[in-house]
This record gives C-alpha cells, sequence and structure tokens, in this order.
C-alpha cells in the first residue's frame, strides 16, 4: 500500500513539473502560430448541387422618353457649381430639372409668346411648387421672360 501511494505523489509531482517546464517553454519560444502566419480557418458554406440561388434586383427606372409636360418655368442668374459638378454659367442655355439625367436636351417653349429654346439638363430643380423647370438666365432671354421672371410653358425631351 505504501509504494502506491510513493508511486502516486512521484506521478502527481512529475506532472506538475512538467507541466510548468511546458509553460515556460511556451512563454519563451514563439508560437507556432505565429511562425507560419496562423489564421482561423474560414467557414464554408455546402451547397447542395440542385439548389438554386435567387438574387432579386432592383427596378431600374425607365428611360426618358419624349414626353411632354407642361406648368411654370422660372430662371435663375447666379450660382457656383451645378448638382452635376459644372461651374454655372448664366450665359450658356441650361436647366435644372428634378428628375432627369444630366445631359438630357429639353425644348422649352414659352406657351404666351410661342418662343422656345432648346437647354441641356445640368442641375436639380426647382425647388418652388408648380414649377417644372428652372432655366438659365440666356435661355430666359431667348424665352422672353426675364421681365417677369416667370412664365407657362410646354416642355419636350428632345434627346
Amino acid at each position: 500500500m505504501r509504494a502506491a501511494l510513493v508511486l502516486a505523489a512521484a506521478a502527481s509531482l512529475a506532472g506538475c513539473a512538467q507541466s510548468s517546464a511546458v509553460r515556460q517553454a511556451r512563454l519563451t519560444s514563439p508560437t507556432k502560430q505565429a511562425d507560419i502566419g496562423f489564421r482561423p480557418p474560414v467557414q464554408r458554406v455546402e451547397r447542395a448541387p440542385d439548389s438554386v440561388v435567387r438574387v432579386r434586383h432592383a427596378e431600374l427606372s425607365p428611360p426618358a422618353t419624349r414626353s411632354a409636360s407642361s406648368g411654370l418655368a422660372s430662371y435663375y442668374s447666379e450660382g457656383q457649381k451645378t448638382a452635376s459638378g459644372e461651374r454655372f454659367d448664366p450665359s450658356e442655355l441650361t436647366a435644372a430639372h428634378r428628375s432627369l439625367p444630366f445631359g438630357t436636351r429639353l425644348q422649352v417653349t414659352n406657351v404666351k409668346t410661342g418662343r422656345s429654346v432648346v437647354v441641356r439638363v445640368n442641375d436639380r430643380g426647382p425647388f418652388v411648387g408648380g414649377r417644372v423647370v428652372d432655366v438659365s438666365y440666356s435661355a430666359a432671354q431667348a424665352l422672353g421672360m426675364v421681365n417677369t421672371g416667370v412664365a407657362q410653358v410646354k416642355v419636350d425631351v428632345v434627346r
């Protein structure tokens, strides 16, 4: 019985001595993970060969068509940059529209005088209710609306 107790004590002491030696070795030597640039494994998802992945795409708005709208137009003569990033130039025939793509050409016709001008959309607006388009000062001159500031117009998409 004494021999068994001595053997058990020796085994437990040997285990303690070994674990501290292993701990000491771990603290003083670089880890294997650091040596090989260890990265945790990536979790992979396996799919059955007959599975179907469905992707829902956002609906694109239809391209601008040759539609006409009518309402009030106003003009603006001052500004720094347009919404398209261009520097505003009141001498160019440009316009601001709420939703048409930049670069769209519009034929704007003054309903009262019959005068019309083709402008290029390069800005967003107008931000006043009831107005359909803002035109540059040059376009307002061509339409004959500088004195009144606003005019009833018909707007057609050219391209």
